[in-house]
Order: C-alpha cells, then structure tokens, then sequence
C-alpha cells in the first residue's frame, strides 16, 4: 500500500506539479487548496503533511501548532519567505523540515523520502539533552542554572540538532533549513555558527563534526560508554 501524502499549497501550478510527481513517486496524495483545521479522522492513513506557510484563511503555522496538539505526524513546510525568524518559529512549532520557493519538484520528492526514512523526532516545547534543556515556548536555553544567549540562527542550528539528537544532519539541510540565503547561506557560514554554538554551550554538550556528512549532538564526554 502506497503511503498518504496530505498536500496543503494554495499556488495551482505549484500544488499541480508537486501532485503529480508524488503522484509518479509512488505515493497517495490529498490536495487541499485553503488552510483550515486538520480533524484527527482526516489524518488517517497520512504519512506525511506539506504545508505552505502563506495560506486564504487559515495561514500554516496556525495549522502547524494546532496539529502538533493533537498529532505526531510529520510536517514538511514550505514558504516564499527566507527569515531565519520564520525556520525558527517553524521549528519551535514542530516542524520536521522546511523548504524555501522556488523549489525544483524533484528536490521536493528526496526530501519526502528522506523525511519518511527518518525516526520520529522530539516533540513538546520543551527538549532536554544531557544537561541542555531547551523551553521553545519561551524561547530560552539552559545548561544546568545557566541561562544561555542565542541568536535566532543559532537557536535554529541547536533546536535542529537537539530535535534528533545522535542523527547526522547533512551540511546541504543545515544550509537550507537553519540559514538566512540572502545574508549567510553558505556551509562556511555555517562553520561559523557551529564554533560559536560549542564557544557558548562549553563542554556540557558536544556538537560534533560528521566529517563528510555534517553535524550531530553528541552525547556529553562524562555520559561516553
């Protein structure tokens, strides 16, 4: 049986595309072409819910907190939009990927596979790793009594890492999905944050390299086998 695909895009021409390559991927789609409320019922047999931020209506991360209330399914956003403050908010509401327009349809495919491949990850405003605790609602970052400042791309980078803690994110995601494109999109710039989030967290957490892949939160050197 094909897995359910539920596609929320507003742009025809868009939405017709991306159906129709799913489509040919093997999958099960449902297009809806207005935001409004998921009812539980609708996401049965639903691997998988694509969701554009810029909706008539309901707009997405409306949508998006509303089903993280009630639902575990994975949530992959897209939006026109390339503020790093807008992957952030995504982010903090449970979104487990987010793709910036315009996107090549094929591109779009890989990342459904990839997303669906993938262990569910930590939900909840609130992660705790180690000594590292995060409350997303606030947002703040801890470790121990220690109160830890983060900018939003910074924030964006842990919360990433922190949501699935031992898995490798690959340098071409992190470019994507935590950084701003038209300020820093770059994998150097990314270097860069990745120094200054290890310079700020100490050695309570170890952000660690994946050499050829990208980055991972590791587990603190105290908690190593």
């Amino acid at each position: 049986m094909s897995e359910g695909i539920l596609l929320i895009e507003d742009d025809l021409e868009l939405g017709r595309q991306v159906v129709e390559r799913l489509r040919q991927a093997g999958y099960t789609v449902a297009w809806w072409r207005r935001g409004r409320r998921i009812e539980r019922e609708e996401l049965a047999g639903v691997a998988l819910v694509i969701l554009d931020v810029m909706l008539p209506e309901v707009g997405g991360m409306e949508i998006l907190q509303d089903l993280r209330a009630s639902s575990e399914v994975p949530v992959l956003v897209l939006s026109a939009r390339h503020d790093s403050r807008d992957k952030v908010q995504a982010l903090r509401l449970g979104a487990d990927d987010y793709m910036t327009k315009p996107f090549w349809p094929d591109e779009l495919i890989e990342r459904v596979r990839a997303r669906l491949r993938r262990p569910a990850l930590q939900r909840g405003d609130v992660i705790e790793h180690g000594s590292l605790r995060m409350d997303l609602a606030v947002p703040e970052v801890r470790i121990g009594n220690e109160l830890i400042s983060l900018t939003p791309t910074e924030l964006a980078f842990l919360t990433a890492l922190a949501r699935r803690p031992g898995q490798a994110l690959t340098r071409e995601w992190l470019v994507e999905n935590v950084l701003d494109p038209e300020r820093e999109g770059s994998a150097r710039t990314l270097d860069v944050h990745a120094s200054r989030l290890r310079k700020k967290l100490g050695d309570a957490v170890a952000i660690e390299t994946v050499w050829g892949i990208g980055y991972r939160l590791g587990r603190k050197s105290e908690e190593e086998p």
